[in-house]
């Protein structure tokens, strides 16, 4: 709220974001703020969105798996490391969407403390799948306990070319959590472009590509109106989602 009210014409002040922090944002979880108060720079590397079996599920694709929900959604239970109504759960909810599937408040979801916690329910066999985010699962990757069916990315993550990215298989879906920064909605287009200059140098520098396969984050380069084009685009459907499931009004 400070951003709004008392820094709105600030050129100087930039901040750091996330998909869960604009996710909260769009749901009003912050008293009197919503996205469309600031102007989002742009991102340059994020958290890959990915949906996890284990590695004896049946399921070998991602297709395979949601057309097994459609058909029996009671059966057919998603963890995730975030609670209801939050991105693990929502990008589960996109992804049946491309399919026609509308009935979302039919979707079993289970919440738990974080990737792990969500990982341990899926392969115990308590639920179909798991949703979160690649940087959570590697080390179950690594062991063998799980198989991933797709990754919610533009293209297949670096360091892990063998993940088919759910775009493949025919769902048109890019979830990633990535990492970003916005601006106050007033400061000036100078700064605006001063900025978003910046960061762009940052996302192609060999510094940067070096940090990021350090922290398992993969390339994801939106800077500018693209940027906060794709953000308006994704919480407008975050809200639509939000709605539906009754964790906002």
């Amino acid at each position: 709220g400070h951003v709004v009210n008392e820094r709105n014409t600030d050129d100087n002040l930039i901040v750091a974001a996330s998909s869960a922090t604009a996710t909260r944002l769009a749901q009003n979880a912050y008293s009197g703020m919503t996205y469309d108060q600031v102007r989002f720079l742009g991102a340059i590397g994020a958290d890959p969105g990915v949906i996890v079996v284990a590695a004896d599920s049946p399921y070998k694709n991602l297709n395979d798996l949601l057309d097994a929900v459609i058909a029996d959604p009671a059966n057919h239970a998603f963890a995730g490391g975030s609670a209801a109504g939050g991105f693990d759960h929502l990008k589960v909810l996109m992804a049946l969407g491309k399919k026609g599937f509308t009935d979302i408040a039919k979707v079993k979801y289970i919440g738990v403390d974080g990737d792990a916690d969500a990982i341990t329910q899926t392969v115990g066999g308590f639920t179909a799948a798991m949703t979160g985010d690649i940087s959570g699962v590697v080390g179950f990757i690594k062991s063998g306990d799980v198989r991933v069916l797709a990754s919610f990315t533009d293209e297949r993550i670096p360091g892990f070319e063998d993940i088919p990215t759910a775009k493949e298989q025919g769902i048109d879906v890019v979830a990633v959590n990535w990492r970003g920064l916005y601006t106050p909605k007033g400061a000036s287009d100078a700064s605006y472009k001063k900025w978003t200059e910046a960061l762009r140098k940052v996302g192609d520098s060999a510094e940067w590509k070096k940090a990021m396969e350090a922290n398992g984050l993969a390339p994801f380069n939106k800077v500018g109106p693209n940027f906060q084009d794709y953000v308006v685009g994704v919480m407008a459907e975050v809200q639509a989602l939000s709605k539906e499931l009754g964790v906002m009004k």
